[in-house]
């Protein structure tokens, strides 16, 4: 009779991984310390070989201090001064300096979101796990707003109308909290003073760093998500959607240049815009403004426009005609600022 307690019967233990989380942290002092403690709570911390690399950059505030504190008391906290602001330039220092050589898997966080479910890193593991043609797995981003237990004011009700929704969280490049196999993430590079890098990182993977035709299936969501606060005024919603519409805009215009360039132009491209910081500013003095839109896509107008043609028959019901104004409106206002703040030669670095 068969020993049904006997080893051979028993499920392998899960592989014991090698993982760097990045946290990309820039005047984060008021909110650092409890992303830092969600993070420390997650199992994957015993699971795995985990640390949790904390890129302080460019700080004029408490951040700093409050990092290396924490630091000091959880071995798990690995701190990383670095002078200068930027979170493409931080993502390159941590996916080619600070992360270990033999990690397996690479973890990119912000400074600014919660984690409340300990399951949380080990889901995106998980998931990379699972399938081994995935160059990154998301987490799903949801609204603070989502969660909470009263009405939401007029201002509320009007930034969630106005604003875009997340809802190609699994198509696209989820820039808060994401995981990628480090051995792909080491394959690419991100221009210094980039405003989006989640975009263009999202391109470089879909077309092998621009080598072929974007492939759709090498960015996934999870079953992982995690909470990050929206805006809370009317002004500061404009100020995040004009860095959204700035450094799409940007986006574009390298990715104009480089698909029209040969392989060796790529590549080299590509390489110099990781290493100097003068690059971008230099390549968009040459690049933009571009008859006849000018330094912001007429794309970035019309696009909740051309959404909502395609359903005409949802305009007719006056709350949501009067939500698309709204949002049109908001539409005309941000790219109008876009455009004057591309014009002054505020693009590049835009953090």
């Amino acid at each position: 009779m068969a020993d049904h307690d006997s080893g051979a019967d028993k499920a392998p233990a899960p592989a014991r991984l090698t993982v760097d989380v990045g946290v990309f942290a820039h005047n984060k002092a008021a909110v650092i310390a409890d992303t830092l403690q969600d993070l420390l709570a997650q199992q994957a911390l015993a699971a795995h070989d985990l640390r949790i690399v904390v890129l302080v950059n460019g700080c004029t505030d408490a951040t700093p201090q409050i990092v290396a504190d924490l630091a000091a008391r959880h071995p798990a906290i690995v701190p990383v001064f670095l002078p200068k602001s930027g979170k493409s330039r931080a993502w390159n220092s941590f996916v080619h300096d600070e992360s270990r050589s033999t990690c397996d898997i690479l973890i990119f966080a912000d400074a600014d979101i919660r984690l409340p479910d300990p399951a949380t890193l080990s889901r995106l593991i998980a998931a990379l796990e699972a399938d081994d043609r995935l160059h990154a797995v998301n987490s799903r981003p949801i609204k603070d707003l989502a969660l909470l237990d009263r009405r939401l004011t007029p201002v509320e009700k009007l930034i969630v109308a106005s604003a875009e929704t997340a809802n190609d969280w699994r198509q696209a490049i989820c820039g808060q909290l994401y995981a990628m196999p480090a051995a792909r993430a080491r394959g690419y590079s991100l221009p210094i003073g980039l405003p989006v890098e989640d975009g263009f990182l999202h391109a470089l993977i879909a077309t092998d760093n621009f080598d072929s035709p974007p492939v759709g299936f090498r960015v996934d969501g999870s079953e992982a998500s995690h909470i990050y606060e929206s805006e809370r005024t009317i002004p500061a919603l404009v100020r995040h959607q004009i860095r959204i519409v700035i450094g799409s805009a940007i986006n574009e215009a390298i990715f104009r240049t480089l698909e029209s360039s040969d392989r060796a132009g790529r590549r080299a491209l590509l390489a110099q815009a990781a290493q100097s910081d003068d690059w971008l500013p230099a390549f968009l003095r040459r690049a933009l403004p571009r008859f006849p839109y000018g330094y912001v896509s007429v794309h970035f107008l019309i696009k909740r426009s051309q959404r909502a043609l395609a359903h005409p028959r949802a305009l007719l019901h006056p709350r949501r005609l009067l939500i698309f104004l709204a949002g049109a409106a908001f539409d005309l206002l941000v790219y109008l600022l876009a455009q004057l703040r591309m014009a002054r030669g505020v693009g590049a670095g835009f953090w």
